[in-house]
């Protein structure tokens, strides 16, 4: 029997659907490991195909590369270097009958000696909040280890350790340390739950645990990396780095009470607003060089979500990859055109000006046959709106960047946005940012040059574009507030509504006026068409408009009168 055992943790970056580029990427990481004297190399949760698949998976053609991929992999380790324990969609042997999912599992396999060794389904499938698997996976029986090398492993996929059933049935059938592949997306504080949970199992079993989860953007999600190992006394002996890619290794030693181990790297995850703005700069970054866009265009009005958006742009994507155009109309103040440009001098960003004035013109002339005798009202102003859209998506169109919209989540929770107008977009990066946060991060980038970052150290935002009131400048002296109720009591009602869930009276309660909360209410429920016609964004909280909150658009109930 084995008296030493190093893992090696691959915290990988895939791509959904580059199966051959994942496969390199596993390549790679066995060569590093090799060179770290590891034995075996453990990957993320399904990173042979990238994680969340989704319906990929229900394609034949696809698992059929994902099992020629695994196969090639396996022969491999016929070299005498480290094993793999990988993830990937497994079809089980036997004729399809009905749907394909119900023969398609969420797999952990060792590939070792030149063949594949083990298979181990993944048993608690998530359903809930951004996950479904269960829409396209069987789940697995409980499952025993693995004898990998006279060591038993007690594998788990993901969600398998956040119960206690699977950690139990490996523990009673003699797993001697525990590993986990997880596809875990970020979101705030998320770090500390996974150790305590990890903690919890630890405890239960008495056996030491590996985490390993992956990194990058994909879609949405933001998967943080952040993977550790615990001891069998619940210390934290391995802790990666958070949002970016590594291998590190977990060396363990044979004791009489056990497998020991070696305390190695220890990199405390950021915290706070420097989580959240290193997870937007990695949810963009990844979202434009994965689907292979040259660069981005966006509006930039003067006003602080555009000029957050910038910044957060420049810092993932460099300041060649961002294009700001200011697109005046007769309501654009003075003090906008100059903060506009203030900030792309701080940043190094090309401004180009587009004058929309002639666009509304021409739209009050094209439209006054049937406008002349009403008077001008939201219409007029959401024409503007949409003469930016029109114009950021004609340069778009032309020079192949994507448009980046620039909304935050207290507008796209209030309908406080304008469809095919300042909404149209590829991609949001403030989408799930409530704007009281966004004038944090905007404070705190001013401050702070975040790791990774390739704008300008130092500030980078206007003063004055921090502490004037919000305007969308549709009309003369116009404020957010004309509309809206003051942002901090706003988001704290919003985040009541949305991520708790709560009613009314209990809002209330905290010192909000009822008639506000119950308006509030209404408004969030009154835009979910428009929600559902918004760009993709960057996750950051528990609960994101789209796949985690999904509510009918006819919808008669609107709350209490």
């Amino acid at each position: 029997m084995s008296e030493t055992l190093t893992l090696a943790l691959a915290q990988l970056n895939p791509i959904v659907g580059d199966i051959a580029g994942n496969a390199e990427k596993l390549r790679g990481a066995r060569r590093e490991a090799q060179s770290l004297g590891a034995d075996l190399v453990v990957g993320p949760e399904l990173c042979v195909s990238g994680y969340p698949p989704e319906d990929l998976v229900l394609k034949p053609l696809f698992l059929d590369a994902v099992k020629a991929a695994v196969e090639d992999l396996a022969r491999e380790t016929a070299d005498g270097g480290p094993a793999l324990l990988i993830g990937a969609p497994w079809r089980e042997a036997g004729e399809v009958v009905g749907p394909l999912r119900h023969h398609v599992v969420n797999a952990a396999l060792l590939l070792d000696g030149g063949e594949i060794k083990s298979i181990r389904a993944k048993h608690d499938l998530p359903n809930y909040g951004v996950f479904d698997e269960i829409r396209v996976f069987r789940p697995g029986p409980l499952p025993g280890p693995i004898n990998f090398r006279g060591v038993r492993l007690g594998v788990m996929v993901c969600e398998d350790m956040w119960y206690p059933d699977v950690t139990e049935c490996l523990e009673e059938s003699g797993a001697e340390i525990l590993v986990v592949i997880n596809g875990s997306p970020f979101e705030e504080d998320k770090g500390d739950e996974r150790i305590q949970l990890a903690v919890k199992r630890v405890t239960e079993s008495g056996l030491p645990l590996v985490y390993v989860n992956q990194v990058g953007g994909q879609d949405e999600l933001i998967f943080d990396g952040a993977s550790f190992a615990l001891d069998g006394r619940c210390q934290l002996a391995l802790q990666m780095p958070a949002l970016e890619t590594g291998v590190s290794t977990a060396r363990f030693s044979k004791e009489a009470e056990g497998w020991a181990l070696e305390t190695g790297e220890r990199t405390a995850p950021p915290e706070g607003l420097e989580a959240t703005y290193r997870a937007l700069m990695l949810g963009l970054r990844d979202y434009v060089e994965k689907n292979r866009f040259p660069g981005i265009v966006l509006g930039l009005s003067g006003g602080i979500d555009s000029a957050l958006s910038a910044v957060v742009a420049a810092d993932a994507l460099g300041a060649e990859k961002v294009h700001c155009v200011m697109m005046p109309s007769p309501y654009t103040s003075k003090e906008s055109l100059e903060d506009a440009a203030e900030l792309a001098s701080l940043c190094g960003l090309r401004l180009d000006e587009v004058n929309i004035e002639p666009a509304m013109r021409a739209f009050e002339e094209m439209l006054n046959p049937l406008f002349d005798t009403l008077a001008a009202d939201t219409t007029e102003e959401n024409i503007q709106a949409r003469s930016r859209g029109i114009t950021l998506m004609a340069l778009s169109n032309k020079l192949g960047h994507m448009v980046l919209s620039t909304g935050n989540k207290s507008e796209m929770s209030v309908g406080y946005a304008t469809l095919y107008g300042d909404m149209c977009g590829g991609f949001n990066v403030l989408k799930d940012v409530y704007k009281t946060a966004v004038f944090e991060l905007a404070r705190w980038r001013n401050q702070v040059h975040p790791k990774a970052a390739l704008g300008p150290a130092g500030r980078a935002i206007p003063e004055r574009i921090i502490t004037k009131p919000p305007s969308a400048e549709l009309k003369p002296d116009q404020t957010d507030q004309d509309s809206l109720p003051p942002y901090d009591a706003l988001d704290d009602i919003l985040a009541c509504l949305i991520e708790q869930e709560m009613g009314i009276e209990q809002i209330a309660a905290r010192g909000h006026d009822r008639a506000v909360v119950n308006r509030v209410w209404r408004m969030l429920e009154n835009a979910e068409y428009k929600r559902r016609q918004a760009p993709p964004g960057v996750k950051i909280t528990r609960r994101s408009f789209g796949r985690d909150r999904r509510y009918p658009i006819t919808n008669a109930f609107k709350g209490p009168a």
